[in-house]
């Protein structure tokens, strides 16, 4: 009798850890985003939402999903990134280039969280970079724009003059040059990510200097819809915004980050998660062209689809062939650029109107 008892009080025992052990497997893994700008409705942090969004639904009762939206750069970034680790939460998204060091000084002290910085080229054994190949994008959309506009001229309302804001200008511009060799491009450097009063204006500014379609690498639709304003043909970043620049958007580079962001936390949970880089592109679904506009005619679409296949299929490269900086000097004689030289890019190409910021 005392052995049979003994046996059934191991045997609870047993299933009491097994219950204990499922309960521990069944708590959902924490995921904190943090955001440099608010949601809103369109743009670079709404398109990273709409990946937090489908990872939420891709992975219901397994994630459990936070974000902190516009949080700056620096020391407030640092802040938030800590209190999402003291939370609990076992994978952060730092979504901003200035989020990288922040992340990385967090990091330190969080060995067992996984952090994935967006943009970055500084790693650590907890933390992984992630970024797409925006350029492919702006090559098409470069390509569209000097077949569509009747000055030749173009205006670019750009964020801060990092190697992923440069890679983007210089392939639009290679790309509209491909369309018209005298091609120019005009920029307008922000010094920030996210001042629609001053993405606006800048718009305004490269209309009055000649520039009949528009385009951004900022955060909001505010240049998007200064240029339908002002009946200037536009090509939008991140979001697809025809609802906001129904006559005047010819496309959009648009960004798709919820199949990433569900492969990442389907790695954490099952325990093989590793702090390697991430790039996708046109291939990977990760960068999308929208819908061209109905204005755009049929030889010019064919055109820009046939140079989209060329990507995807690796016959094509944006950055191929000879390439000199808009100062003259050769930066690559032939063939394709490397992936680092593309990351470190510090110059205009050929065709950028203005000397490169310094910073």
């Amino acid at each position: 009798m005392f052995k049979n008892l003994s046996r059934a009080a191991a045997m609870a025992g047993l299933a009491a850890a097994v219950f204990c052990a499922a309960g521990a497997r069944a708590e959902p893994l924490k995921v904190g985003f943090v955001y440099v700008s608010p949601v809103s409705e369109a743009g670079w942090t709404y398109q990273h939402h709409l990946g937090e969004l489908e990872l939420a639904r891709s992975l219901a009762g397994r994630v459990a999903v936070r974000h902190v939206e516009n949080v700056a750069e620096g020391p407030e970034s640092e802040r938030v990134i800590r209190d999402l680790a003291q939370q609990g939460h076992r994978l952060i998204f730092t979504t901003s280039f200035g989020y990288m060091d922040p992340t990385l000084k967090v990091a330190r002290d969080f060995p067992e969280v996984r952090f994935e910085h967006m943009g970055g080229y500084k790693s650590a054994p907890n933390v992984a970079t992630y970024n797409a190949r925006f350029y492919e994008g702006r090559y098409l959309a470069g390509l569209l724009a000097g077949r569509m506009s009747k000055t030749g001229t173009a205006g670019y309302v750009a964020g801060f003059p990092v190697p992923e804001v440069v890679q983007g200008l210089n392939a639009f511009t290679l790309g509209m040059r491909a369309a018209n060799p005298k091609a120019q491009v005009r920029v307008v450097w922000l010094n920030s990510w996210f001042d629609p009063p001053r993405e606006r204006d800048a718009a305004l500014a490269l209309i009055r200097q000649g520039a009949d379609v528009v385009t951004h690498h900022s955060a909001t639709s505010a240049a998007v819809q200064a240029a339908e304003e002002q009946g200037a043909m536009s090509i939008p970043y991140h979001s697809d915004m025809r609802r906001l620049a129904p006559q005047g958007q010819l496309t959009a580079v648009t960004h798709h980050w919820g199949r990433f962001y569900t492969e990442v936390a389907q790695a954490v949970l099952a325990g093989r998660w590793r702090a390697s880089p991430a790039w996708g592109g046109l291939k990977d679904g990760m960068v999308r062209l929208a819908p061209l506009h109905p204005r755009v005619p049929a030889e010019v679409a064919a055109l820009v689809r046939e140079r989209e296949q060329a990507i995807v299929s690796g016959t094509f490269h944006p950055f191929s062939g000879r390439i000199v900086d808009n100062e003259g000097r050769q930066r690559q004689a032939g063939g394709v650029m490397h992936e680092a030289a593309i990351a470190t890019m510090d110059y205009h190409v050929d065709g950028v109107v203005g000397a490169f910021p310094k910073r």
